[in-house]
């Protein structure tokens, strides 16, 4: 007998279907629901502890999205054989979902809480991801867990000249922007997406447009949730107050703060002086009480204090426009560039943004070099990828290096995303593409750092891009008491992590290649918005301004010690050939040449890729290929080289893979009784390919043919060599 659950089915805009129901599966979570379009079900649930841990001032949030292979009826690879640990795909689902649900916690909420969104069943055509969000919100609506919501996702893309709400995979291939959105029925909260070249204006339409079906689900969830009966939050205290020393706090040290605030300091100073401010009111309190502080109102005094540091920053921009390196709101720090600092890499970039700085490389490899796609749902071969590095000295910090973690996987998939656009068609670049970023300083925006190094690295390396890709990173101070706000050009570390956006664009002269959007306030509003992508435009073509005073475009050749690649179509039927049995025949030329070569089925032909560091070897595997899959004619003449003698004549190689008998009578006009002293094996001869049988396919070939024939004796007798 099945558990019957509740269940509210919404219709998304286009006559296409979307359930959510509850009430039926792991009941034991806080809240838990079964989101299902077609045959895609995701299952999300949602636990958070009743209890904060002692000192935690944080919400230790982990949002997790897996997909199981069993969902697509795929079985993993691997030795295991099992779901290990997330791909980067599911890293990239599970921080979109994080970045949307964050801002809406309570501030003072400090309980763990672990959020979990599970494939258990994949339609081939519709898009897992686009629904994690309205999972993981529905499931915190249904629950007792303090969350201001609901809040819902959406991915939008211009198909065919048209916005379509979650369009199909097979659809999605033809768009020329693609945004994942996430927004509260008032506010946009999250996006990001690519896009080929579009407008400012056209990347609002869009905003709009995927808004209006997030308001949709909005509505759902909260039909949902009166269908299950609204429960009450949870109450909860996760917070020590002591309101005394927070005014005390905020009394005298401001002042200071501010006066620090202003200086227009360099990161490390400023930082030295706040430290200081801070340490010098501690021991003064320490002094007071004739003791050491305890730990809790030690926490309170570095916690108040932030706040302050927070407020003071805050009113010094939007109350005089000034910010904390003395800038104002629009201006972009300082930039210098350089290209080829690396001679032995493909291409390289040192890009330098105020004290931010990113060192790029560009790999360039052959098919063999493609990376892998394992997933549930999709399985193929990736032949651009972009890696960034984020040690902890970029910053002056230790911390052990355990590889690349969340962040560094989603700023790391921006600007690849951003970059991609530009990229040629494999018809000029067949090329596998790796590029590297290590940021090496950091004090804001080091993504965008990325872009602007992968670019002018490209160009290096003489990858034919189709414009240099700019980005900049927009920052927003909003008081929400009064309305004020300003908008921040290329924002530092500090202004990220104290104000209320981080809003990265990328993109050419001519539009947006890439967005990326977080926000600390419960929305954005579109007037917010636009200001913000305006102002974002001119900062990028700023940027680009001074990248062109390095490099403009593409060198016209690769780099001298750069791999060089050939490709051939040849007849489908002569794929066997060139690989021949076992491999033995590309085994050989591989051997002989040093050049990597792969072969591709592509209907009717195949395509050969030849890779190799040096010219000569790409020649000579051409030649042998085009030997090969050449198809002899009768009456050609050959450059053959002798392979076997035998009493009866010589076997002679005449193309690659295809030998001839060259008849002991028709090496010469002389008549030869024996082949001893006549041809050595390994020599280069000239024939002529009289015939072929068509009943074995075997080849006649004669030499003679192609030499003066001798004259006549008197005796009317043909010429001999013998005495």
């Amino acid at each position: 007998m099945s558990q019957i659950g509740i269940t509210k089915t919404f219709d998304i805009g286009d006559g296409r279907m979307v359930s959510i129901e509850t009430g039926k599966l792991a009941k034991q979570a806080d809240g838990s629901v079964v989101v299902k379009m077609g045959d895609t079900m995701l299952l999300a649930t949602v636990v958070s502890a009743k209890e904060a841990k002692p000192g935690v001032d944080f919400l230790p949030l982990s949002v997790d999205y897996q997909e199981k292979y069993a969902a697509a009826g795929r079985i993993p690879g691997g030795f295991l054989r099992r779901e290990a640990r997330l791909s980067d795909y599911e890293v990239l689902i599970s921080r979109l979902v994080d970045r949307a649900l964050r801002p809406l916690f309570p501030d003072d909420y400090h309980a763990d809480t672990q959020v979990m969104i599970t494939l258990i069943s994949a339609d081939k055509n519709i898009m897992p991801d686009a629904l994690a969000g309205l999972a993981a919100s529905a499931a915190l609506t249904v629950s007792d867990i303090p969350f201001n919501g609901p809040i819902s996702e959406v991915r939008i893309a211009r198909i065919d000249g048209k916005f379509v709400i979650n369009p199909s995979v097979s659809d999605l291939e033809r768009a020329d922007i693609e945004m994942m959105l996430a927004g509260s029925a008032k506010d946009i909260l999250m996006m990001e997406g690519e896009m080929k070249e579009c407008s400012e204006s056209e990347m609002i339409e869009a905003i709009r447009i995927g808004h209006e079906a997030i308001k949709i689900q909005i509505k759902a969830q909260l039909e949902l949730a009166e269908m299950v009966g609204v429960k009450a939050k949870r109450e909860y205290n996760h917070e020590d107050k002591d309101l005394d020393l927070k005014a005390r706090i905020e009394q005298e040290l401001y002042a200071g703060v501010y006066e620090i605030a202003k200086a227009g300091s360099t990161k490390s100073e400023r930082g030295d002086r706040f430290k200081a401010l801070r340490d010098e009111f501690i021991e003064k309190l320490t002094a007071e009480k004739g003791e050491e502080l305890d730990a809790v109102t030690l926490g309170l005094c570095k916690k108040y204090y932030h706040d302050v540091e927070k407020d003071a920053m805050r009113n010094m921009i939007l109350n005089e426009g000034i910010r904390l390196d003395g800038r104002n709101t629009k201006q972009v720090r300082p930039i210098w560039s350089e290209v080829g600092y690396l001679p032995s890499a493909h291409g390289s970039a040192v890009f330098t943004r105020g004290e931010t700085q990113s060192l790029t490389t560009v790999t360039l490899g052959a098919k063999d070099d493609e990376q892998l796609i394992d997933g549930a749902m999709f399985y193929g071969y990736n032949k651009f990828l972009l890696h960034y590095n984020f040690p902890a000295f970029s910053t002056g910090e230790v911390r052990p290096n355990r590889g690349p973690g969340r962040r560094e996987v989603g700023h790391g998939n921006l600007a690849m995303r951003s970059l991609k656009q530009v990229l040629p068609d494999e018809t000029e670049n067949p090329y596998v593409i790796r590029i590297v970023s290590d940021i090496l300083e950091s004090n804001g925006s080091s993504s965008m750092a990325t872009v602007c190094a992968g670019a002018l690295a490209l160009m290096d390396a003489g990858v034919k891009i189709k414009s240099p890709v700019s980005g900049i990173a927009m920052g927003l101070i909003l008081d929400p008491a009064t309305g004020k706000y300003a908008v921040l050009s290329d924002i530092l570390g500090d202004e990220d992590h104290l104000g209320d956006m981080d809003f990265k664009v990328t993109g050419t002269s001519q539009g947006v290649t890439g967005c990326q959007m977080d926000i600390k306030v419960d929305g954005l509003s579109y007037e917010v918005l636009t200001e913000a992508l305006e102002q974002a435009r001119q900062g990028r073509l700023h940027i680009l301004g001074e990248m062109n005073k390095t490099i403009t475009a593409a060198r016209e050749d690769y780099k001298p010690h750069a791999p060089r690649i050939v490709e051939m179509l040849i007849p489908r039927e002569f794929i066997g050939a060139i690989i021949g049995p076992g491999g033995k025949v590309i085994q050989e030329m591989q051997r002989e040449t040093g050049a990597t070569i792969s072969i591709e089925e592509v209907g009717e032909y195949g395509k050969v890729q030849i890779f190799a560091t040096d010219k000569e070897a790409v020649d000579k595997v051409v030649t042998k290929i085009k030997g090969i899959t050449t198809v002899p004619e009768i009456g050609e003449v050959y450059e053959g080289t002798v392979k076997n003698i035998q009493p009866f004549g010589a076997f002679v190689e005449f193309l690659p893979g295809k030998d001839g008998l060259l008849h002991i009578s028709e090496i010469d006009w002389k008549r030869f009784e024996t082949m001893e002293g006549v041809l050595e094996v390994g020599e280069k001869i000239k024939v002529k390919l009289l015939d072929v049988d068509k009943k074995t396919g075997k080849f006649k070939l004669s030499r003679k043919v192609l030499l003066p024939r001798p004259e006549k004796t008197e005796s009317n007798a043909p010429q001999s060599d013998s005495k």
